[in-house]
């Protein structure tokens, strides 16, 4: 088989991560164990981890990796902004995909999908998602990696949207290269059949030939073509969390759908927004996702809890963000309340009142909704007395404060 080489190709792995638990996250009382985690890491030294516990183990691997666009992007934290007028938007720090050239994106990308390779069960799939500007690459090294027999579609995302392109034809698609790990992989035709279109009922309603001897079970429905029409989150004004180049909620429920079973493990290494822990948890699978940004840590928290979902949250021991300390003036006690007042947006908060001075439990929490300037600025207070609260601004900045029920004045404001 051919292989793609450039300069320097090597597969030189660095020493696995050390991770260190952050909390354990389930709304309202004592959280339970759970399967599903949320890491803040890069997903290189991570993987290495994960071989001891996961080699050969994980169900599901959908990959977002950066695209090779040279770009850097940020993500929005503003409200009630018009979406029409991009220069009024509050922003924050996204994410980067910027390159030095080509060689030094092969670099980062090649050892992270043989690490997946490795992760991936013998039933296994990986769904890599890119676009124009890598996906040939990226497809000529999977074959390398899985084999090219293992190739199973090249599925193209269509959409609409403006394009300042004018000597040439818009790009409106990504695409999807799915390889599976050996012959017997998990594909749920019948989870993701549709509907025939109109016109193909009045066809065979008036023809029996239409289909040149062959009548399909029209009630049945059909599966999806390897061309796939999803709005892009800018028009899906419920599903949008400010994070740049989140991917629709449907897009990847088709994916989990088709390519996994309930109880499956799935897992996603950029997760970005964490579209894809999301679906796992509304479809009833296990999700390990990560990410090296703690804007997207931070948006897939978020969304994790609006889920109801319980998680961990982990992160590489040397990533940690700033902590300040929350001085107990900004905080009161009433009638069984904690409430927070803080001279900042408040973007989340969370309080473990049975706090045992080693492992977080986020037995409350507060967050912003999609329409509302901040969270909500009261929780209930159902422990012992021994606070640990944690608190995010806006902008992303982070507070903590750790004391007794009785420190901060038990008086409203």
């Amino acid at each position: 088989m051919p292989a793609l080489h450039w300069p320097g190709k090597q597969l030189n792995f660095p020493p696995a991560a050390s991770l260190h638990l952050e909390s354990v996250i389930a709304q309202g009382g004592e959280a339970p164990p759970t399967p599903n985690r949320l890491i803040w890491a890069d997903n290189l030294p991570l993987m290495v981890h994960l071989l001891a516990e996961y080699e050969g183990k994980i169900d599901l691997i959908y990959a977002d990796p950066p695209f090779f666009t040279d770009r850097t992007y940020a993500a929005r934290i503003g409200h009630g902004e018009d979406s029409r007028r991009p220069q009024t938007w509050k922003l924050a720090e996204g994410y980067a995909d910027e390159w030095k050239d080509l060689d030094e994106y092969l670099d980062f990308l090649y050892p992270r999908l043989v690490l997946m390779y490795r992760l991936l069960a013998p039933h296994g799939t990986l769904y890599l998602h890119l676009d124009w500007h890598a996906n040939a690459y990226a497809r000529v090294l999977l074959d390398e990696i899985f084999g090219s027999e293992r190739f199973l579609n090249e599925i193209i995302w269509v959409y609409h949207g403006p394009s300042a392109i004018r000597r040439a034809f818009k790009r409106k698609h990504d695409t999807i290269l799915v390889y599976v790990k050996g012959e017997k992989y998990t594909f749920n035709a019948d989870a993701v059949r549709q509907p025939y279109h109109p016109s193909t009922y009045k066809t065979f309603a008036s023809s029996p030939k239409a289909g040149f001897g062959k009548v399909p079970d029209l009630k049945r429905g059909k599966v999806p073509e390897d061309w796939w029409y999803f709005p892009v989150v800018a028009r899906l004004h419920r599903e949008r969390s400010g994070y740049p180049t989140q991917k629709p909620q449907a897009l990847l429920e088709r994916i989990l759908l088709a390519s996994s079973n309930a109880g499956d493990l799935v897992a996603d290494f950029f997760c970005g927004s964490g579209t894809t822990a999301v679906a796992a948890a509304r479809l009833g699978r296990r999700f390990l996702v990560a990410d090296a940004s703690w804007r997207a840590v931070h948006v897939t928290r978020m969304r994790l809890l609006r889920e109801g979902t319980a998680f961990t949250l982990e992160r590489q021991d040397s990533f940690s963000a700033p902590v300040r300390p929350l001085p107990a003036e900004w905080l009161s006690i009433t009638d069984g309340q904690l409430h927070l007042r803080a001279p900042f947006l408040v973007d989340f908060w969370e309080v473990d009142d049975q706090w045992d001075g080693e492992i977080f439990r986020s037995r409350h929490q507060a967050l912003r909704s999609r329409i509302q300037e901040q969270a909500p600025l009261s929780l209930p207070l159902t422990g012992n007395g021994s606070l640990c609260v944690r608190a995010v601004s806006r902008t992303g900045e982070c507070y903590e404060f750790t004391g007794r029920a009785d420190s901060p004045r038990p008086v409203p404001f």
